[in-house]
């Protein structure tokens, strides 16, 4: 009864130590997550369903729009978007996007099922690790900051610190767009991944600024009369058609469970510095929380990197099988989706 007793009044300390508004952003954060999580599966059978009829999203292609699977998968995105989008407005960025990682988890265990990726016993333990690092954030993540007005959010954002992590990250993504998308976008995962999640991590400040206004509007504060309303719901529909975008491409062109972490691990690094920068979201913190939920965060990381390598030692033995029986290399009228250009290339001139 005594230990049953601590456990009880250990678990009430720790949901007391998390406000109402974090446990809203929490819950929504989850939901968000596995919407997303399945989309990206429904997504790409769609892709693939395109691309045998038309001229692939990787090769610059746009016949995905008329197929109704994609439509689904990007449906079941969009609700998982709106999930995510309130949670930015109830909960801290640092809280929010790490959770992605359940979005892995579910995207990767689908495409085992599905998509007939396979699964390692490692990336289970990886799926594992990405739980733990989870839980870790969730209760030692910083309590939401209290703002009065959209203009807060604004005198944020144009702080000397974020305009020249914007400017930083607006050159970058220029440079990727222009000079290494046309060469090395079909070759190498990084190129449409760090398109976006550069892209992303400015959308997601957009994103929780416009929440926050909506999040007042509806409490009885109108924040529309505001100029920093509109101009912030502009500035996300531009990048998130921007990400969209290019995440179609990583997605068409390289496999899912390797697309999924990586862009997971770059996009919530990102984020996490933006908001540290713009919301300033450690202020309130000591070294010891930020230091544990880094140690969460490094958690994850691992068990998304244990996710990678354990599909490159599938995608590994697939493209050794393919060596022996060419049959294999075509997959219900397609090319075997998932191993970059470069990798077939080598394992045609190995087999030879």
């Amino acid at each position: 009864m005594t230990a049953s007793g601590g456990r009880g009044h250990g678990f009430a300390k720790v949901y007391e130590g998390m406000s109402s508004d974090n446990i809203k952003g929490l819950i929504l954060a989850l939901s968000s997550s596995f919407f997303i999580g399945a989309s990206f599966i429904v997504k790409k059978k769609g892709l693939k369903k395109a691309g045998a009829s038309g001229v692939r999203a990787g090769s610059g292609g746009y016949s995905y729009l008329y197929e109704p699977l994609w439509w689904v998968g990007m449906i079941t995105m969009v609700v998982g978007e709106i999930a995510n989008f309130a949670a930015y407005a109830f909960a801290p960025a640092i809280l929010v996007t790490p959770l992605g990682a359940v979005s892995i988890i579910i995207s990767a265990a689908l495409a085992h099922v599905i998509l007939r990726e396979k699964l390692h016993i490692f990336g289970v333990v990886g799926c594992m690790l990405c739980v733990v690092g989870s839980t870790t954030i969730v209760l030692h993540a910083p309590q939401e900051r209290q703002i009065e007005s959209v203009k807060e959010v604004w005198d944020l954002a144009t702080e000397p610190g974020f305009i020249v992590y914007a400017v930083m990250v607006t050159g970058a993504v220029f440079v990727l767009v222009v000079h290494f998308v046309p060469q090395y976008g079909q070759t190498h995962v990084m190129v449409y991944i760090g398109v976006c999640s550069l892209v992303g991590s400015l959308s997601v400040m957009g994103v929780k600024a416009l929440g926050i206004a909506l999040k007042l509007t509806f409490s009885g504060m109108n924040q529309l009369i505001y100029p920093q309303t509109w101009i912030f719901a502009v500035f996300v529909i531009s990048c998130i058609l921007t990400q969209m975008n290019y995440l179609n491409k990583a997605l068409d062109t390289f496999n899912t469970a390797v697309v999924s972490p990586i862009y997971y691990v770059m996009f919530t690094s990102l984020t996490i510095v933006a908001s540290v920068i713009m919301f300033k979201d450690w202020d309130g913190q000591n070294p010891t929380q930020i230091l544990t939920e880094m140690c969460g965060f490094v958690t994850i990381l691992s068990g998304t990197f244990l996710l990678h390598k354990t599909k490159d030692m599938a995608e590994s033995s697939s493209v050794s099988s393919a060596s022996r029986s060419p049959k294999h290399m075509v997959e219900h009228g397609f090319e075997q989706e998932g191993i970059p250009l470069r990798t077939r290339e080598s394992s045609r001139a190995t087999a030879a």
